[in-house]
């Protein structure tokens, strides 16, 4: 049996986006998140044929739209090789450039969106010009600091001090201490290498639960912190996800995370803005909205601001078969 997905591709800040335009299953439940949980049991093979060789790559991602359950304009699922994840906002703003480009959204509001997505509903503002989307600035899902201070000793690396942060996913992240002394000094693959082992020791010792989403938990993305490289960014980071993938764009769930984990710490306020610069320079604009609480946690409203770019077109099959036809990863 032949299955055929047509797809968009393309790529926010560098980091790419495969919006699933058609093909998408027929998903149960009566909210995204119940919608994704019914994807994992069901259709995961879907995820792993499109995201993993030889039809994707280790940084693959993107996503397919579909009706709203609730009150909103559109719905998005989320796909990549590390899983099917609660919120994605390089993916946000590129599967709302490409579908808005190309007709698959229509809003209530030219301007602006309602998105339902698994960790639940935000708000977006695109500027568009011309037949293209310009910027999509999500208001994000609330964000919040987890916990504080956990003692990791890598192997051959040393002691190191993490932090957890919630931004759409729970982040661990590391700024500048011991033997970190910044990105360039590790370079990418010595990142992935000490990425995988370190999320391994998180998650051995801490899992974090979101409190109001149970099925939303654990650690899956390691947010390395650094400081900035270009003039007017405020910060720059490499977010490991995945098994080897390090995020080409500056993550927008990571920076939501970043934005709370510098707000609990006292170092941003309510209204304060943030540029942060990605691995290869490319930038999103973080801005810290509102305080507000997740549950009795203290947390805030993150924004991220960026754009995305179309590619092409792309029909994918996946036809049973081939013996690859679920995909595989070499690492």
């Amino acid at each position: 049996m032949r299955h055929t997905f047509f797809c968009i591709d393309g790529h926010t800040a560098g980091n790419p986006v495969r919006l699933v335009a058609g093909g998408a299953p027929l998903l149960r439940g009566a909210s995204m998140a119940e919608r994704r949980q019914d994807f994992l049991a069901r259709f995961d093979w879907i995820r792993t044929g499109l995201c993993f060789e030889p039809r994707g790559h280790d940084m693959m991602s993107g996503g397919f739209l579909y009706p709203p359950c609730g009150d909103a304009d559109a719905a998005i699922l989320f796909i990549e090789t590390s899983g099917c994840l609660p919120m994605c906002g390089h993916g946000t703003i590129g599967m709302v450039t490409f579908g808005l480009e190309n007709g698959l959204i229509t809003p209530r509001e030219p301007g602006r969106l309602r998105v339902e997505v698994p960790a639940g509903v935000i708000d977006i503002d695109y500027v568009a010009e011309g037949g293209r989307v310009r910027s999509v600035r999500i208001r994000n899902v609330p964000a919040y600091l987890a916990t504080r201070g956990l003692a990791v000793d890598v192997p051959g690396f040393g002691p190191l001090a993490i932090d957890v942060a919630y931004g759409g996913n729970y982040y661990a992240i590391i700024e500048p201490q011991g033997a970190y002394t910044g990105l360039d000094d590790l370079g990418a693959a010595r990142i992935v290498e000490l990425s995988r082992t370190i999320r391994t020791l998180v998650r051995d010792m801490y899992e974090p639960v979101h409190p109001l989403e149970p099925t939303i938990r654990g650690v899956s993305h390691v947010l390395w912190a650094d400081r900035p490289k270009g003039d007017g960014a405020d910060g720059r980071n490499a977010v490991f996800y995945g098994e080897r993938a390090i995020d080409r764009s500056p993550c927008g769930t990571g920076t939501s995370a970043r934005l709370a984990h510098l707000h609990a710490t006292g170092r941003l306020q309510v209204g304060d803005r943030f540029v942060h610069e990605s691995y290869i320079g490319s930038r999103f604009t973080g801005r810290v909205e509102a305080a507000t609480a997740i549950g009795d946690q203290p947390a805030i409203v993150p924004s991220i601001e960026g754009s995305a770019l179309a590619t092409g077109f792309n029909t994918i099959w996946i036809d049973r078969e081939d013996p690859f036809w679920a995909g595989f990863t070499v690492v």
